[in-house]
């Protein structure tokens, strides 16, 4: 048995990562959308083939292989998570340690595939997700080393109509539907991005530059994020090439809780600490003294009802730059 498969049995063509906490329900979702998979073979889990008594054979279609990654999910929803996986055939992951990062790392060292592609768990992959990745993935260009594709949003409830238009990227929401490469000169059109929900790395070269940095990423509720840009820049400082696919689709779950305007205010707090936390790291946050100048005249809306929906634009303003400030000031996002 070779990296957790039997020998001869090829290797498979894409470890498909999926990252979870304590959201059986979702998980149940997404797992049951990678196994209406068109056009390739999944493969069970080393130990289910251990016991199969058919000789190992090549798959007659490409292979890919599911691990499920269980982030310090409480013990009331570790067998549910469990039983899941083992059904889906995925190798089972567990880490008591929370952290969104330090889960993707753990699931990229478990992976055996040249390509590695990350779900959220609350993402649902159309019938042909995997085959028309693994055909961007085959016509990609030399230096390619991540691709992102296109994030449907799945609406628990109707958005808002007090949403500002243009913080609907926060949700996680992609729609464009063409292909393009994401570089400093052209970038792809506005609101087309590489996220999490949807991704996938060359795996030598996201092990090359150290994985996900587990300073950044969602930790329980700190909604800190900015791994997945992270790591796109140390990508392509090396001189890798990022593109963007969408053909390659996903459905996005948006869950009523997050439309609401205590989570949108609470949420760009998070990206300005964020931010700050991602410019530390290259020296002081040069934005700091214009959010310091900023907050003095928008400190009044951090008073405002957390769940009033009034001047709901203006106080995300002012939650950025207040998290920007204690991220700049403090190196962490203070609660």
């Amino acid at each position: 048995m070779a990296d957790g498969y039997i020998a001869g049995f090829e290797p498979p063509a894409l470890s498909v990562i999926i990252c979870t906490h304590a959201r059986p329900a979702y998980l149940e979702a997404c797992l049951d959308g990678l196994a209406r998979q068109q056009g390739v073979v999944l493969l069970r889990d080393a130990h289910a083939l251990l016991i199969d008594a058919a000789p190992p054979r090549r798959p007659a279609q490409p292979a890919i292989e599911l691990i499920v990654v269980d982030s310090a999910s409480p013990h009331a929803a570790q067998a549910g998570i469990a039983r899941l996986a083992a059904s889906a055939g995925a190798r089972l992951v567990r880490t008591g340690t929370p952290g969104l990062s330090l889960a993707r790392n753990l699931g990229l060292k478990a992976a055996t595939a040249p390509w590695t592609a990350w779900l959220d768990d609350d993402a649902v992959p159309e019938p042909d997700w995997a085959q028309r990745l693994l055909a961007a993935i085959a016509a990609l260009p030399e230096g390619a080393v991540a691709l992102g594709g296109r994030i449907l949003p799945a609406w628990e409830a109707p958005l808002p109509p007090w949403w500002p238009d243009n913080l609907r990227g926060v949700l996680t929401i992609v729609e464009w539907d063409g292909r393009g490469e994401a570089t400093g000169d052209a970038a792809l059109p506005q609101g087309a991005a590489v996220y999490g929900a949807n991704m996938a790395f060359r795996r030598r070269d996201l092990l090359a530059v150290g994985g996900f940095p587990e300073e950044l990423g969602r930790v329980g509720d700190r909604l800190l994020s900015g791994e997945e840009e992270e790591v796109l820049s140390r990508l392509q400082a090396r001189g890798g090439r990022v593109f963007y696919d969408g053909a390659v689709t996903v459905r996005h779950s948006i869950q009523a809780s997050r439309l609401r305007p205590s989570w949108l205010v609470s949420r760009l707090h998070w990206q300005g600490a964020t931010d700050a936390l991602r410019d530390r790291r290259r020296g002081w946050p040069r934005r700091a003294p214009g959010a310091a100048a900023k907050l003095l005249v928008q400190a009044p809306l951090l008073a405002w009802p957390r769940n009033s929906a009034a001047l709901v634009r203006a106080r995300c303003g002012a939650a950025y730059n207040l998290g920007y400030l204690r991220g700049a000031l403090a190196g962490e996002a203070a609660g």
